[in-house]
């Protein structure tokens, strides 16, 4: 499972930048921010939270998330969004999470937390 981080950015580029040919291959857009869902597995509690590109939110004072891109597929603006987060705790240098995460696919590469989910449902268009 070594690999797995690897395999998934390689798929993802070849989405994300139309290198993988054929009818798969989309053209995409760039969102001005992200529209993410976070779940406290304890309260059952959902948020939903609007992060502008380049900005960092702090979700229940043990999670700060900046999102670093967000793409669509520029034919359908409602339709897969791909971000790009950084999830750290507070005061601890090294992430808890730090790649592309698919609206459409949140498990294929998805924050380890044991309290905490948090999952990507679009990009903001403005």
């Amino acid at each position: 499972m070594r690999h797995r981080p690897l395999l998934v950015a390689c798929t993802l580029c070849a989405a994300l930048f139309g290198l993988a040919g054929g009818p798969s291959a989309q053209d995409v857009a760039a969102g001005t921010g992200a529209h993410l869902r976070a779940l406290d597995r304890l309260s059952g509690q959902l948020t939903d939270l609007d992060v502008p590109v380049g900005a960092t939110v702090t979700y229940a004072d043990r999670l700060n998330i900046s999102v670093v891109e967000c793409r669509f597929p520029a034919d359908n603006p409602t339709g897969d969004a791909f971000a790009y987060l950084l999830i750290q705790a507070p005061g601890v240098a090294a992430p808890l999470f730090e790649g592309w995460m698919i609206a459409s696919s949140p498990a294929l590469n998805a924050l380890d937390h044991s309290r905490y989910d948090v999952w990507v449902l679009r990009c903001n268009r403005a």
